[in-house]
């Protein structure tokens, strides 16, 4: 049998081996054959995640396994350390067997980057080692080895974003991801740091003591002694946090603190309310990277990250979560009724994941007890794991969409479809489906285990507050069956219209792109069934294999049951959205028209994406133009100031530079005549 050490290390190792090799030996010797080394690695590090599945799954305990020491200085001892848990091994097999489908896949629709051999390789090193950045992320067993991977996963996706770097939308795109993702990093890191001055006060031999306790405010009397090893470990810091006594308001004060700073990380990267512009305009890269940033890997790292740092949060004071909860509430809102009214069928998706991201952080807030820890954490992770499928096949699909299309995406310039792309549209029609929460398929169950969180969460602190955010979470679900089959009626349905850039060759996508949609389509359609409802193996294996781990007390398990009513109500959100989508874009065409007319305002608003790039304009881009601008004229005088101070010496060397002659008769006569000036004022003052 293998042990899980010698195959841990290799998940991240084999996607980064294959960036290396495809980024130095494509261009020159791989060629048109540069996705391999991709392709094969990541499916390489999908076979061995099952492996680590399947270990968890037996094991007793989580799997640390540290193989060498990164940094070492005083008490400061860092070690490459990996972890192997429940939510570790789901999070895996997410990235990387969805991963492996998109790699394959790009290799039929970036085809006709072959001709360009350097961009192709490109294309398919960054790929790789946006991979191998996703799976470190979560494999990490301490902050330092997670924050190494959160910005790989920053990098990666500046370099997928901006991949048509000549062309000048998109190199924006990437710059505006990259810029807005690291104002929320800055707080994470500062979050970090504030943790480990915690866990420095534990020991009294340390010369920064002392500045820990100011960190902290003498918060060390709560504290256990931990060795060096453990600096920033996940089980020293969440058996600390969660051994913390609810009636302690200087370590809620403190842990509130670190939350709140690990919540802006989270925001960021999950593309959530205030840092979510990012996320539309990185449809400006290529198709697959939208599927690899948006469905499994990139914007559920923000969820991951509070997933895993729950004790923390359940330490923090309970307006925290609540915080959490209302920022994924407003999101899912706001970007489902953004997505009504736009017309790139890329960006309703991209504006879906937002919403769908949402939701996550819903879950997630809603852990403000014991009992409803495992509730929340369960309902995130397993909605991420059932949206990494559909959403990965809405995006794809769009993807054959637009290969088929001549690059248009914008959905008023065809109709039709299903007759020409039939692979496509079933393929799209089960993803949308599955995001609509039609009942049954995966989107269903595990949306309805988020409302019923929410709902759960109303019977407790800020009851009311939650029974608010339940009803948006009502409310969003009926928009987002709405807006999507929007886009699947207008894309499939109605007389066929085929853009003149499709030329007359319009067509099937090649099976290298049909095939992995047919697999993700049975998984958005019966995977959520499967891993939950009935078998509730998804909250056995985060039961058993992460929550007792991360605890130091003990955690009610999640109860078992179906809230039938629930389920009901949310059907008839769900199946009331797509009979009102199907009303106006198939039965009575003219009818949005109409009401776009009727409600011009309000439509507008929705169209112009409620004008938030512009406000964020207007109150902070534009201030701070300003004021590089002010400093940029300041800078100018200050260097002309000192250049002109630095030429001062040298334009006197210029003017005593002729008298220095080297001849004698010159310096006699000099002499001669400064002496008779002298001697002429002598005498003239002699004379008065």
């Amino acid at each position: 049998m293998f042990e899980i050490r010698s195959i841990l290390w290799l998940i991240p190792a084999l996607p980064l081996a294959a960036a290396a090799l495809t980024g130095l030996l494509g261009p020159r010797f791989l060629r048109k054959n540069s996705h391999w080394p991709c392709i094969l690695a990541v499916a390489g590090a999908c076979v061995l995640s099952f492996l680590v599945l399947s270990k968890v799954v037996h094991a007793e305990a989580p799997f640390v396994e540290r193989y060498y020491t990164w940094m070492q200085s005083g008490s400061l001892d860092i070690g490459l350390t990996l972890r192997a848990d429940g939510l570790t091994a789901i999070m895996l097999i997410t990235i990387t067997f969805v991963g492996s489908l998109i790699a394959i896949f790009s290799v039929g629709y970036m085809s006709h980057e072959r001709e360009h051999e350097a961009g192709y390789a490109r294309f398919f090193a960054a790929m790789a080692l946006f991979v191998f950045s996703m799976t470190l992320l979560v494999l990490g067993d301490n902050y330092i080895v997670l924050f190494a991977g959160w910005e790989g996963v920053g990098l990666c996706s500046y370099l997928l974003i901006g991949f048509w770097f000549k062309k000048p939308s998109a190199a924006a795109a990437a710059r505006k991801a990259f810029l807005v993702t690291r104002l929320g990093d800055a707080g994470m890191i500062v979050g970090i740091l504030l943790l480990w001055g915690g866990y420095l006060s534990t020991h009294t031999d340390t010369s920064v003591r002392p500045v820990a306790d100011n960190l902290i405010g003498g918060l060390a009397s709560n504290l256990t002694q931990a060795s060096p090893a453990d600096a920033l470990s996940f089980d020293t810091l969440f058996r600390w946090a969660s051994s913390t006594r609810p009636d302690d308001t200087e370590s809620q004060l403190f842990f509130g603190t670190v939350a709140l700073l690990l919540l802006c990380g989270a925001v960021g990267k999950s593309a959530q309310i205030p840092l979510y512009v990012w996320l539309p305009d990185a449809m400006e890269g290529p198709t697959p990277v939208s599927a690899l940033i948006h469905a499994a890997t990139m914007v559920t790292a923000g969820v991951y990250l509070i997933a895993r740092s729950m004790p923390i949060f359940h330490a923090a004071p309970p307006a925290v979560l609540l915080t959490v909860a209302s920022i994924g509430a407003a999101t899912a809102l706001l970007a489902a009724l953004i997505a009504l009214t736009q017309h790139d069928l890329k960006r309703v998706l991209a504006y879906s994941t937002i919403s769908q991201i949402g939701y996550m952080f819903l879950a997630l807030g809603c852990a403000t007890t014991d009992s409803l820890v495992l509730v929340a954490v369960t309902a995130a992770i397993f909605h991420l794991f059932t949206h990494a499928f559909f959403k990965a096949l809405l995006f794809l699909s769009a993807g054959s969409v637009m290969h088929a299309m001549g690059n248009v995406i914008d959905m008023r310039r065809f109709s039709g479809l299903r007759t020409v792309l039939p692979k496509t549209h079933w393929t799209f029609l089960c993803g949308a489906a599955a995001l609509a929460g039609v009942p049954l398929l995966s989107g269903f169950w595990s949306k309805d285990e988020i409302i019923g969180a929410a709902l759960e969460a109303s019977h407790h602190a800020y009851g009311s507050v939650y029974m608010v955010l339940f009803i948006m979470a009502l409310v969003t679900a009926g928009l987002t069956a709405f807006y999507t089959f929007r886009a699947y009626f207008l894309t499939f349905w109605g007389e066929v219209k085929i853009p003149p850039e499709a030329g007359h060759h319009a067509h099937e996508s090649p099976p290298v792109m049909t095939i992995p949609l047919m697999i993700l389509a049975v998984g958005a359609v019966g995977l959520g069934l499967i891993v939950q409802p009935f078998t509730h193996w998804f909250s056995h294996l985060l039961e058993h294999h992460w929550l007792h781990s991360a605890f130091a007390r003990s955690i009610e398990p999640a109860p078992h049951g179906f809230n039938v009513p629930l389920m009901l109500g949310s059907s008839v959100f769900a199946l009331g959205g797509v009979g009102l989508a199907w009303l106006m874009y198939v039965r009575s065409p003219a009818l949005p028209g109409k009401l776009a007319g009727a409600m011009q305002g309000l439509y507008q608003l929705s169209l112009n994406k409620f004008h938030v790039d512009e406000l964020y304009y207007v109150f902070f881009v534009g201030p701070v133009t300003l004021f590089a601008s002010f400093c940029q004229v300041v800078d100018f005088l200050v260097d002309s100031v000192v250049d002109l101070v630095g030429q001062l010496p040298g334009l006197a060397g210029k003017l005593i530079r002729p008298i220095q002659n080297g001849l004698v008769q010159f310096y006699a006569l000099a002499m001669i005549l400064g002496l008779t000036v002298f001697l002429s004022a002598l005498v003239l003052r002699l004379a008065r």
